[in-house]
């Protein structure tokens, strides 16, 4: 994949951006948008009417076209992470994004992060006043890429209707997105222990896996913002239990850990489980 970001995250020329913008529109209806597509894939927005505490989910729908994909959070060693913005006058808030379990893509010198099927993000939000009427003006901008990088944004309208209504199709989607997001930590899947190494150069981890066998999970490590680690200095599993090494190449200039969250993902076969990892 040829990549033609400078320093991996500039955007595209205003010509390709504007293209992106333009994309193609299908029709909308209440609580779900029609699907705006670009050259590489097309989107959606979905969003249920508040409960009675303002409370409002929903999802951002993303098809990559075959051959294509689009990142997660953080992207690795290139792309564009999915960002949202919803707009003041809509009286909605976001207030969580969630991703369901990535793909580590790695491809020469390409070390990615990413999506290369349809994937929903499930949505959260807050509505100021729950009674009202409500209107959803929001903005999506993602990268989408093959053997280039195509800036992706996207504008939606969503009028949001009584909440009384059925709403059968956009609940199933929601909840498959919901049952696509990694597992929570549990007595039988989780990091049992993590360390620094003095150098603050690798992390180790003690983690319990849910399953027995002979392949190492994969590791994705978050730390600051834009920062992701994957590459095992060490690994060994015996059944259920796995120990690890990860090199953390590079940190901001004078990074303190002290009391700081990082997050770990670990894919084992066809599980897979996130937690935070706090630093005292």
């Amino acid at each position: 994949m040829t990549i033609f970001f400078l320093e991996f995250r500039q955007f595209l020329n205003a010509t390709i951006c504007a293209a992106a913008l333009a994309g193609s529109f299908e029709p909308a209806r209440a609580e779900m948008s029609g699907w705006i597509a670009n050259e590489g894939g097309r989107m959606r927005l979905i969003a249920l009417p508040p409960g009675r505490d303002g409370m409002m989910r929903g999802a951002l729908q993303i098809e990559p076209k075959p051959g294509w994909i689009t990142y997660w959070r953080e992207p690795g060693n290139s792309g564009i992470p999915p960002q949202i913005t919803v707009a003041r006058e809509s009286g909605i808030t976001l207030t969580a994004i969630r991703y369901p379990v990535p793909k580590h893509l790695v491809d020469g010198k390409i070390d990615d992060i990413a999506y290369d099927a349809p994937v929903s993000l499930p949505l959260t939000f807050s509505a100021k006043n729950a009674s009202r009427s409500l209107e959803l003006k929001a903005s999506a901008f993602i990268g989408i890429c093959k053997d280039i990088c195509i800036p992706f944004q996207a504008e939606f309208s969503l009028p949001i209707a009584a909440a009384n209504q059925s709403r059968p199709e956009e609940e199933a989607i929601l909840k498959n997105a919901e049952a696509s997001l990694p597992e929570k930590p549990s007595s039988q899947f989780k990091v049992i222990s993590h360390k620094f190494s003095e150098d603050m150069k690798e992390l180790w981890l003690q983690v319990a896996l849910p399953d027995g066998g002979d392949t190492a999970p994969e590791v994705i490590l978050t730390g600051p913002n834009g920062y992701v680690f994957t590459r095992k200095l060490m690994s060994k599993r015996d059944g259920k239990n796995f120990s690890t090494s990860i090199a953390v190449d590079k940190l901001p200039k004078n990074y303190e850990i002290a009391r700081k969250s990082w997050s770990v993902l670990i894919i084992d076969g066809g599980r897979a489980m996130e937690t935070p990892l706090a630093f005292d």
